[in-house]
């Protein structure tokens, strides 16, 4: 039985199946990833998401924040692997996804169930009363855009450096991976932490693990079970088709 049959039963058969998700899921809707040759870091300087370099400075870091989050991204539609695991939660064989993405690709594909656990740039938060806002409501000519309630400065509602995972998310997660018995991790070299430990646990918990990646990561030689040497468009089409 070829690696994908092999995956596509394991999956079938799994009773607690959680989906562990990162920047190579979202490269094939045109969303870049932050590192290596090409990504964001190396054209722009990673203090914009520092969170005492954002305070000092927001109008500077909203600069750069508005032209990466918010006009680039805002017209990037999800690609056929959010729409798998969309569809693999209709059938109710996944219970859930945990994303490190903040870019909402796995809500508009359908998924229901989503843990972002970076936070998302869906909404901005104000740091002065910590109201939150739908950022499409918020108007981002003029930067650093204000509190409509109290005219504090707003901040993207994911995690910046130096901030701690939003605990709710962070407990979710936990939970997920422990009791998950298969994780399907796609686009994710385990470098971030504190997510990349969530695989390892779902792994010590007796979960096994599918990997979907290009290349090796940190997981392909120590705890991944079936590995997918392919882009996550490509193995969904593959996985898709044996279902």
């Amino acid at each position: 039985m070829n690696e994908y049959k092999k995956a596509a039963e394991i999956i079938k058969d799994s009773k607690n199946l959680v989906a562990f998700t990162g920047a190579g899921i979202s490269v094939e809707s045109g969303i870049p990833t932050f590192r290596g040759p090409t990504g964001l870091w190396s054209k722009y300087d990673p203090k914009i998401l520092d969170i005492d370099f954002f305070i000092q400075n927001p109008k500077e870091s909203w600069k750069y924040i508005k032209e990466i989050f918010y006009d680039y991204m805002q017209d990037i539609k999800p690609n056929e692997a959010h729409y798998f695991l969309a569809d693999l939660e209709k059938k109710g064989i996944l219970k859930a996804v945990i994303t490190q993405n903040i870019d909402n690709l796995h809500q508009k594909a359908g998924s229901k169930n989503v843990i972002e656990f970076h936070g998302t740039a869906n909404k901005l938060e104000c740091l002065n009363c910590k109201s939150k806002f739908n950022s499409f409501e918020v108007p981002l000519e003029n930067i650093p855009p204000l509190c409509p309630k109290c005219n504090g400065v707003l901040k993207p509602d994911f995690v910046f450096f130096k901030e701690p995972i939003p605990k709710e998310a962070f407990e979710k997660s936990i939970y997920y991976s422990q009791n998950a018995d298969i994780m399907l991790v796609i686009g994710t070299t385990g470098e971030i932490m504190p997510a990349s430990e969530l695989p390892l646990l779902a792994k010590q918990n007796g979960a096994a693990i599918i990997e979907i990646n290009i290349e090796p990561s940190n997981y392909t030689n120590s705890i991944t079970d079936i590995f997918l040497k392919d882009k996550a468009t490509i193995a969904a089409k593959k996985l898709k088709s044996l279902f």
